[in-house]
């Protein structure tokens, strides 16, 4: 029997998906619960395995193109004697969508409706050897050659346990210009409310050209675009974080970050506000059981992905501060599973460290507010003894779904966000 190997829907929000690469070739055998091919999702790379023993034989979708949800991409044959029938099949399927346009004289007769391969994402990153084949992108595979390193000797340290060009060339003792997917670092985080989203490096772009969205950008596009259907009001606060600061430089050596710290005291605010960390239904308002905080982060190739912090109010400080750093690690790899970017109650956008002092931040879909945060800078005012003095303060302004939240809600939330902050954050290393 001959099945075909459907695109499948990795996320919930997921309409379309990407191939990145394909982990079995034409004629290899395939083992049930063995990948396949490897998927660029909304915002993640996602290994595909099939449920189904056979032989890979057509690909139908080659590397670097983009496919609806529910798209063959593959032709998996159960014996190697139905491999020449499943190229041919193939074959008659490409000539039927050439001629769709202009109607022949005669239709082919069709073959028997083939069986569907289930195929699901594998929770875990694969090594760079599956089942005895090595995993490597092809700009690896050539400089292998190039540089005469055998590649079943090396462990990968790409996407997915891939081999890169960089694994090649450590092993040759050389060093070239890195691959687009290396991830790059985040700079040391500084006192003051840091944001989550580090500067890219200058790229080059095509001037004069169009150049198509990727994955992620079109998953934007989408959830923007639903945005405008959402009744929003903003409402915005000063917060004086001298307070935080302080906190902030005791126990940032022992690996806290200011991002896991501004998550930290949104949750516990969170805590006491349930409507701002409920979302809309045509039902009614959905009250979360637990406090997911979202943080925007910029993604190196356009776009952007909320990495989440699930449970923030329950999870002390430091373990906060480790997971938020492998989350940020592995989403500039794009190994984020769905449940880690798509599970958000609220979301904190931040851009104090390019300097910008407020901004509005839009509503992503099915929440029902999010949180945009400025820089933190010294100000001079006017203090309760009626003298003057400088203080850190940063801007604050929340975007809100006002079919659930109303202003007195917002601004409640706000003025005990701010009492956190600006009173006991020690509370937040409890």
């Amino acid at each position: 029997m001959i099945h075909e190997v459907f695109m499948p829907a990795l996320s919930s929000t997921m309409t379309e998906g990407k191939i990145v690469s394909w982990v079995k070739s034409p004629g290899d055998k395939i083992e049930k619960g063995e990948t396949v091919v490897v998927v660029e999702s909304d915002k993640a790379d996602m290994d595909v395995e099939s449920f189904y023993e056979g032989y890979l034989a057509v690909i139908t979708v080659p590397a670097g193109e983009t496919v609806p949800v529910g798209e063959a991409i593959a032709l998996l044959a159960e014996t190697p004697d139905e491999i020449e029938t499943a190229k041919q099949q193939a074959s008659q399927s490409s000539s039927a969508s050439d001629s769709a346009s202009t109607p022949p004289d005669q239709t082919p007769k069709p073959e028997p409706e083939p069986a569907t391969v289930s195929a699901a994402p594998q929770a875990q990153d694969t090594p760079s050897r599956r089942n005895g084949r090595t995993v490597a992108s092809p700009r690896a595979k050539k400089l292998a050659r190039e540089l005469k390193v055998e590649l079943d000797t090396l462990t990968g340290s790409g996407p997915h346990g891939r081999i890169v060009a960089e694994d090649v060339e450590a092993a040759a003792g050389k060093t070239t210009q890195p691959e687009p997917a290396a991830a790059p670092q985040q700079p040391p985080s500084q006192p003051g409310a840091q944001p989550t989203a580090t500067p890219t490096t200058p790229i080059s772009v095509p001037l004069g050209e169009v150049v198509p969205f990727n994955t992620l950008q079109n998953a934007v596009v989408r959830n923007m675009v639903a945005s405008l259907q959402v009744p929003a009001f903003r409402v915005g606060y000063t917060i004086t974080t001298n307070e935080l600061d302080k906190l902030y430089k005791q126990i940032k050596p022992k690996g806290v970050t200011m991002t896991a710290l501004l998550a930290k005291a949104v949750a516990v605010t969170l805590k006491q506000h349930p409507t701002i960390n409920a979302c809309y239904t045509e039902k009614g308002i959905q009250y979360h059981a637990g406090v997911n905080v979202a943080v925007a982060v910029a993604m190196a190739d356009g776009g952007l992905i909320t990495p989440t912090l699930q449970k923030a109010d329950e999870v002390d400080i430091y373990s906060l501060s480790r997971t938020w750093k492998g989350l940020v690690e592995r989403s500039r790899r794009k190994q984020l599973q769905p449940e880690e970017y798509s599970s958000g109650t609220f979301t904190i956008s931040n851009l104090g460290m390019y300097g910008v002092d407020r901004f509005d931040a839009i509503l992503p879909p099915g929440q029902g507010a999010i949180l945009a945060i400025g820089a933190s800078r010294p100000q001079v005012v006017a203090t309760t003894d009626g003298m003057m003095g400088v203080r850190n303060q940063m801007q604050v302004n929340m975007t809100c779904d006002h079919r659930i939240v109303y202003g007195a809600d917002a601004a409640a939330f706000l003025q005990d966000l701010a009492k956190l902050i600006e009173t006991n954050p020690q509370s937040l290393t409890l």
